[in-house]
């Protein structure tokens, strides 16, 4: 069951050749999921192979490199005759901007798109066994990040207890046992459904800040997320310059991460200030988070597996 996350944008707010704006493309079982959408996305859409069939579009903030693609995206949809509608969401406040942004080109689309404003704290999207959750970040602007959450998955079944322990002849007694019903045996025994299966199993979670200083908000909104996509505009030196511009440190992701209990720290949103590679992000990072700690690039994709199948 795939949930793939695919790094369009990585950079800061003035792209570079290496790193283009914002944007992070999610596929959870062939549904596509936007969070945010930089300058130039629909060509890294192109480049990366992610495919174009995208429902919601969920945007942390309205600083242009967030949002200035979104025009030419939506353009790029009504030439390939696209009929679905597309949701937009955002934070509370940005339908108006939102709406002029898009016409901003006097195109009006051949297919419906709605915007939702989201508070933060509630759930923006509530899909099949997961839901997208907004919660509240602390930038120059109003913003807020996104979390992920999918539905804890039913407990393995005990084929071997139920069977040669039991006595319960294979079939659909199975079937009603591992969906939560009693079955009464030819003998009249009645066999519940916690003998035979197991404890619920998580299922896997992301959290996208967007940008931000370090939040408790983004510790809370979700138990020891898989992945952790956290704003690491700059390093040590540059953390006056963090403070004062709404952004984070490397080193903040990594203590952020390591109070979440994240499994994995994709640091993104790299200032052009670091036009070669950020490997003293990581370092940064890593110094205070004991998982895996990656500083993201455009292109850059990561699988995240159920916690039990790694």
């Amino acid at each position: 069951m795939t949930l793939r996350t695919t790094f369009l944008g990585t950079g800061g707010a003035v792209p570079t050749t290496r790193r283009a704006p914002s944007a992070v493309m999610v596929n959870r079982e062939g549904e596509r999921f936007l969070f945010d959408c930089g300058e130039g996305t629909q060509r890294q859409m192109m480049r990366f192979n992610t495919g174009f069939d995208v429902g919601h579009v969920f945007l942390s903030h309205l600083h242009g490199d967030h949002i200035l693609g979104l025009p030419g995206l939506l353009q790029t949809w009504d030439f390939q005759d696209r009929t679905d509608s597309l949701a937009i969401h955002g934070p509370p406040g940005s339908r108006r901007q939102l709406r002029d942004l898009i016409g901003a080109g006097g195109h009006d689309t051949a297919f419906p798109v709605r915007i939702h404003e989201v508070t933060p704290g509630s759930v923006a999207l509530e899909g099949e066994a997961f839901e997208i959750r907004a919660f509240e970040t602390e930038h120059r602007t109003t913003s807020q990040g996104y979390a992920l959450i999918e539905d804890d998955r039913k407990g393995r079944f005990k084929r071997e207890k139920a069977e040669e322990e039991l006595g319960v002849p294979p079939g659909p007694a199975y079937g009603k046992l591992h969906a939560g019903e009693s079955v009464e045996l030819d003998d009249g025994r009645v066999i519940e459904p916690e003998q035979v299966v197991g404890d619920p199993r998580p299922g896997r979670s992301l959290v996208y800040t967007g940008d931000t200083r370090p939040v408790d908000a983004t510790v809370e909104v979700a138990d020891e997320p898989d992945l952790l996509i956290h704003d690491a505009t700059f390093d040590d030196e540059m953390a006056g310059r963090a403070r004062s511009t709404g952004h984070a440190t490397a080193r903040e992701a990594g203590k952020i991460a390591q109070r979440a209990g994240a499994e994995r720290l994709a640091l993104t949103h790299i200032s052009s200030r670091y036009p070669g590679d950020a490997r003293g992000h990581q370092r940064e990072a890593a110094g205070v988070f004991d998982g895996e700690c990656f500083v993201a690039e455009d292109g850059k994709t990561v699988e995240i597996p159920f916690p039990d199948d790694e």
